[in-house]
Order: structure tokens, then C-alpha cells, then sequence
């Protein structure tokens, strides 16, 4: 069920009580729990924070913890599974969800109580109604109780009829009667047969693509401002998670511009009520156009030009014509190569003063028409000036930083603590790791299109790595080389075809067991839905590949490196 009002069916519910808080391993869950965070401090509210990767690890912390807990709280994971079936709670535990997944489970949607849904039901989701999927099991068993009295009246009119021995015409009654309940009963058939063929329709479109709802991170930080507790710290990390989802193509342009706009009413609001009431703070948000350069404020703009996905596939810059168009933007923009090789900060401050400015004149020229777009700077201090967007790829950076002595559950909680403006020493420390993510992508772009990797199988593309990677044995740095790798492909094929076809990337993650990970990333052409979570599944069940969907990002699988051809063929022909 959906609740609209999170202050009264939600926030209020949980005051006094022991929450336990499943958290997705993702950008967005992390900004809203830490808002949940400080919401809980105000109210003392007792909580456990538990960092998930998958439905494994979600039954595991729900099992270590179910003995004392009856109030869960799931941010970005358990909206699209029938957590009560998967969970198998006891009755009067409660589960509170807060999923920008989609589509939602039906079982959620039309709960009884027992799970509830933060936030009103959009009509726009094309949830099905209730009576459409849903129908009394009384009803179904209802036809075989009716045969079972059929049978039994058939033999007590059969032994009447003979004790009778020719009496008038008292012996077809029964007989008729037994006619009209065939006839409704095999009425009643036809419209149940009817009823489940419309129920599977209705189910497969609403089922059949995944997407992005609203970010999680926007929806705690409205609740913490309808019970005035919001601030500007709370409202930068919304928008960090709201960037993310822009970032990584999650959510579409014009619902990026319809939400960059309320935050912005919320900026205003804010910084009008810190002047109202005369407080000295150093923190400031500003809404300005930010560049489709990666990390520019932070490294040189020449890197930056060269290692991040939109300029890059823009201009080819893997390739030599496209080092000479690059240095020919330079040439025009009048930044010398000395000033473009240096620190952004240490260039000269004409220079990058008119760095914006120059930029967006020559984008139209260079074929980059979409270099800019709407977000916010932090700015706290003397020195320090960050964009949403350099956040996002510094605590991306440490989030996929898992190694063998590096468990994911301290990734998680180092990318939470790169929000504390107090710890800017982890911040910058993410921005460093990023820096090698990103030059390690553009590498691997590069080699991919020289050696021509990536093959096509009909219905989509695909690319099945060879070597271990350790930025690649994570779902978002496997994502994001995909992502670049299909806009690269897309800029240099002569194929027509190129831009409406999927890309599947297969990286290996432990060759000793001989596992990979797999990945997909939905056309150039189309918008961030896809329908990969239906297409491995049904893939897996022909070949009858080894494949794990544990993830929540459901277009991310494992696989066993041996099972990878019968799997890939088993798709092509499924998609054909």
C-alpha cells in the first residue's frame, strides 16, 4: 500500500521504536540515509544501518536482526520483489519502502499493511488495478466444489429415477437442472480462462521494462522539510543523489530539469531563511550551469576533456583527428596547451574565467551542443568549491573500490562519510581514485575499438572481456564502461543500426571460480527503461546457464565464464 503522508503513517510511526534500515549499495540510498540519519538523531530514534548488494545479503541482515526488530526500513532495494514471500516475516513486523526502482511489485502495491510504499501511486506507473490481477480464491475452487455436487446429485437422481419406475414426468427435472449447472460452470470456466489470458497481458506491460522512479535521496529530504527539519546540508546531499541519477542515466532530461527546478525553489528558500535570521555560515549553495567534464574543477581541462564520455565520443578522441580537433578547440577558445595541461585552479585567472563562457560559444562548432546543463556548487570556507557532480563521481570512485582486503561494507561507509563537509580529506581522496576510473576507461575504450571487441549479435552488441579489472568487478564501473563503450561504437560505426542496439559487456570478477560479471545498457537511441531483468531470466531458463540475479540493478547479472556463449546465443535467439 502507498502512504502519502510520510510525517503522520511514516516518520511518526517509528519514534520510540527500533528501525532497522537496509540500505542499497548505490549513490542515491546512501544521501538518503544519511538524511535519515539526522532526522533520527533529533528524535533519538534507535536505528541499525546495514549496506546490502543483493537479495543474499538482504535475507542475511533481515535474519541476523528479525529477533528485536518489528519496523524495517528498505531505501532503493525491496520494491520490486514480494518482500513478505522472500522475507517470510512474521505478521506483525512492518516494512517501510523507499525504492526509486521500478516497476514496483504488485503484492507491495496492494498490501493489507504489512508493507507500505513511501509516497502517493503514480498514474503515469500504469499499476494494474486490483480486480484486474487479484481474484478471491473462493471463486477459483469454487467450480470444483459445484462438479464434486454435480457428480453426487447425478448419482442420487440415478437411484431415484429407478425406485420411481415410470412415474410421469417428474424424472427430467433433475436432469435439466444438472444441464443448466454444466452450462454456468463452463461459463464460468471461459470467463476465468478469459480473466488469466487479460491478467498475463496486463502483467507482462506493466512488468516488462525497468526505469527510475524519483530519487529516494529528494522524497526523505521533502519529509525532513515538511517537519521543518531540513537545512542546507540536507538539502546538498538530495541533490547529490538527484545528480547521480542524472549522471549515470537513470532518469530522463526533462525530469532532471522538472526536479533541478524544485531544488532550486528549495535553495532559495533556505538561503533566504539563513539571511532572515542573520546567520554567519560559510555554507552556500549556488544554482549555476555546470560542464559535462568530468572532475574539470579538479584536474587539468585537457584530462578532462579527453577522459569523459560526452567530449570524448564527441569529438573521437581516441583516435588522431581527434586529438588534432581537440587541440584545435583549444586554439579557438585561446587556452594555451601550458594553461589546458595544468590544475584548473592553477591556470590563469582570465583564463578560467572565461573558461564557461568560451566553451559554450565553440560547443555548436565542435558538435557538443548538450556541454552544459543545470546543477549546483557547494561552496563552504575560502577554498573550497565543489559541484553536485564531483561528489557523485568521488564517492562513485570509493564505492567501487573493493579489493580483497577492502570489504564493500567499508567502501559504503567511507562514500557515506565523503558527505560530512568535516571529512573533505575523503572527498578529495575519492576525486584522486576517480581520476584513475576514468583514465582506465578511456583506456579500455580505446583498446576495445582498435581490436575491434565488440561484436554484434543481430539484436544487440556485446563484448566479453578477457582479463580481470578490479574497477570492472563492480556492477557501476562495469556499467560505465559499457555506457561510454556503446556511445564510442555508436560515433564511429557505419551501421545505421548502431544507435538502436543494445550492449551486453561481460567482465570476468574471479577466474579462479571462474565467474563474470554481465552487464547491459539500453540503446543510444531510447530512454533509460530496459528490459534486461525479463531477458537474462528467460535466457537463463533456455540455455540453462549458471546465472545469479541477485543484483537490484537488474540489468547486472553473474554468470560462469563457461556458460557465457550458450547464454549469449540463447539471448540472440530469444530477441530475434
Amino acid at each position: 500500500m502507498f502512504i502519502a503522508d510520510l510525517r503522520k503513517d511514516f516518520y511518526q510511526q517509528l519514534i520510540g521504536k527500533r528501525i532497522l534500515v537496509l540500505v542499497n549499495y548505490d549513490l542515491d540510498a546512501i544521501c538518503a540515509s544519511k538524511i535519515l540519519q539526522a532526522l533520527f538523531r533529533c528524535d533519538n530514534v534507535i536505528y541499525s544501518i546495514v549496506p546490502i548488494m543483493g537479495l543474499a545479503a538482504m535475507r542475511r541482515a533481515y535474519s541476523e536482526h528479525r529477533g528485536d526488530i518489528r519496523y524495517v526500513l528498505l531505501v532503493n532495494c525491496g520494491g520490486c520483489i514480494d518482500i513478505v514471500d522472500v522475507l517470510q516475516p512474521d505478521q506483525d513486523v512492518v516494512f517501510f519502502i523507499c525504492d526509486s526502482h521500478r516497476p514496483y511489485d504488485v503484492c507491495n502495491v496492494y498490501s493489507d499493511g504489512q508493507v507500505r510504499i513511501l509516497g502517493e501511486m503514480n498514474r503515469n506507473e500504469n499499476i494494474p488495478a486490483f480486480e484486474d490481477i487479484f481474484q478471491d480464491s473462493d471463486n477459483e475452487s469454487g467450480d470444483e466444489d459445484e462438479e464434486d455436487d454435480d457428480d453426487a446429485g447425478y448419482n442420487e437422481d440415478g437411484g431415484g429415477s429407478d425406485s420411481d419406475g415410470g412415474g410421469g414426468g417428474g424424472a427430467p427435472k433433475p436432469a435439466n437442472n444438472r444441464i443448466q449447472r454444466i452450462e454456468q460452470r463452463l461459463l464460468r470456466r471461459r470467463e476465468r480462462k478469459a480473466w488469466q489470458e487479460r491478467r498475463l497481458t496486463l502483467m507482462f506491460e506493466y512488468a516488462q521494462y525497468a526505469y527510475y522512479g524519483s530519487s529516494s535521496a529528494l522524497s526523505i529530504f521533502e519529509l525532513a522539510w515538511r517537519m521543518s527539519k531540513d537545512s542546507l546540508d540536507l538539502l546538498w546531499w538530495a541533490i547529490v543523489g538527484v545528480t547521480e541519477q542524472k549522471l549515470l542515466g537513470k532518469v530522463e532530461s526533462a525530469s532532471y530539469t522538472l526536479l533541478i527546478e524544485k531544488l532550486q525553489s528549495h535553495v532559495s528558500r533556505l538561503t533566504n531563511k539563513a539571511s532572515d535570521q542573520a546567520i554567519q555560515t560559510s555554507v552556500k549553495i549556488v544554482f549555476e550551469s555546470d560542464l559535462q567534464l568530468a572532475l574539470f574543477r579538479h584536474w587539468s581541462v585537457l584530462d578532462s576533456l579527453r577522459y569523459s564520455y560526452y567530449p570524448a565520443c564527441r569529438l573521437k578522441l581516441w583516435t588522431h583527428k581527434g586529438d588534432k580537433q581537440m587541440n584545435e578547440l583549444l586554439v579557438d577558445m585561446g587556452l594555451p596547451l601550458v594553461q589546458a595541461k595544468q590544475t584548473f585552479n592553477a591556470m590563469d585567472l582570465v583564463l578560467r574565467r572565461e573558461f564557461y563562457e568560451k566553451i559554450e560559444k565553440f560547443a555548436e562548432k565542435y558538435n557538443m551542443p548538450d556541454v552544459t546543463y543545470a546543477s549546483f556548487v557547494l561552496q563552504y570556507g575560502y577554498r573550497n568549491k565543489y559541484s553536485a557532480a564531483d561528489y557523485v563521481y568521488s564517492m562513485l570512485a570509493i564505492l567501487e573500490s573493493v579489493r580483497q582486503d577492502r570489504l564493500p561494507e567499508a567502501c559504503f561507509l567511507q562514500s557515506m562519510d565523503a558527505l560530512s563537509r568535516g571529512k573533505k580529506a575523503i572527498l578529495d581522496e575519492g576525486i584522486d581514485l576517480c581520476k584513475t576510473l576514468l583514465t582506465t576507461i578511456f583506456k579500455q575504450v580505446q583498446t576495445c575499438l582498435e581490436m575491434h571487441q565488440i561484436r554484434s549479435a543481430g539484436p544487440f552488441l556485446y563484448l566479453v572481456l578477457q582479463e580481470e579489472v578490479s574497477f570492472f568487478s563492480c556492477p557501476y564501473g562495469l556499467l560505465l564502461l559499457a555506457r561510454f563503450l556503446l556511445r564510442a561504437h555508436v560515433a564511429v560505426s557505419r551501421n545505421r543500426r548502431a544507435q538502436e542496439l543494445p550492449l551486453i559487456a561481460v567482465a570476468p570478477i574471479d577466474l579462479a571460480r571462474g565467474i563474470s560479471l554481465l552487464a547491459g545498457v539500453p540503446p543510444v537511441c531510447e530512454d533509460s527503461r530496459h528490459f534486461f531483468a525479463k531477458a537474462f531470466e528467460e535466457a537463463g531458463n533456455r540455455s540453462g546457464a549458471v546465472i545469479s540475479q541477485d543484483f537490484f540493478e537488474t540489468a547486472v547479472i553473474q554468470i560462469k565464464q563457461s556458460d557465457c556463449t550458450k547464454f549469449l546465443d540463447a539471448l540472440t535467439v530469444m530477441l530475434s
